[in-house]
C-alpha cells in the first residue's frame, strides 16, 4: 500500500503536480460549482454545462450501462435530454458522501415528478464526475417529495 502512494507521488511530482497542493475544493468552492452548474442545467444551456466540466469528465447512470466521457459527449447526450424532455427542470439541492448534487424533476402534466438525482464531483478545474441515478429507492433515502406542483413546491 505505502508502494503505490509512493509511486503515485512520485508521478505527480513528475507530471510537475506537487502532491501536498492535489486536493479538494472546500465546501463553499464546491457550492459554488454546484450552483453554476445547476443554474445551467435549468436554463437548459448546454454550452455553459460544458464550460463547468473538466475536459475528461465522466457522467454515469448506475446501474444502466449508459456512460458519457468528454465535454463533448457530455455535451451531445444533454442536448437529447432537453430535447427529449424539455427545458423546464426544477431542481433541489442535496449531499451525498459529503459531495454536492440536486435532484431534478421533470415536467408531468400539471406539476413536475421526481427524474433524477445528480451527484456531482467536483475539482479545482470543475465538474469531473456526475453519477445520475434514478431508483425510487435512492430517492427515498434523500427523503425527497416525489412529486412538485406547477409553482415547484411539493405535493
Amino acid at each position: 500500500m505505502n508502494s503505490a502512494l509512493q509511486r503515485a507521488r512520485a508521478g505527480m511530482k513528475s507530471a510537475g503536480t506537487d502532491p501536498a497542493q492535489a486536493s479538494e475544493p472546500s465546501a463553499t468552492e464546491q457550492r459554488a460549482w454546484l450552483d453554476r452548474y445547476t443554474a445551467a442545467f435549468v436554463s437548459a444551456d448546454v454550452e455553459a454545462i460544458k464550460a463547468l466540466l473538466t475536459e475528461d469528465v465522466l457522467m454515469e447512470m448506475p446501474p444502466m450501462v449508459n456512460w458519457f466521457t468528454g465535454r463533448d459527449g457530455y455535451g451531445q447526450f444533454m442536448r437529447w435530454v432537453y430535447g427529449v424532455g424539455g427545458t423546464d427542470w426544477p431542481t433541489r439541492p442535496v449531499a451525498a458522501n459529503g459531495q454536492p448534487g440536486f435532484a431534478a424533476y421533470r415536467r408531468d402534466g400539471d406539476g413536475y415528478a421526481l427524474h433524477t438525482l445528480q451527484v456531482l464531483t467536483v475539482t479545482a478545474d470543475g465538474v469531473s464526475r456526475n453519477s445520475v441515478f434514478q431508483d425510487p429507492v435512492v430517492f427515498a433515502s434523500f427523503g425527497l417529495p416525489g412529486r412538485l406542483d406547477g409553482a415547484g413546491e411539493p405535493v
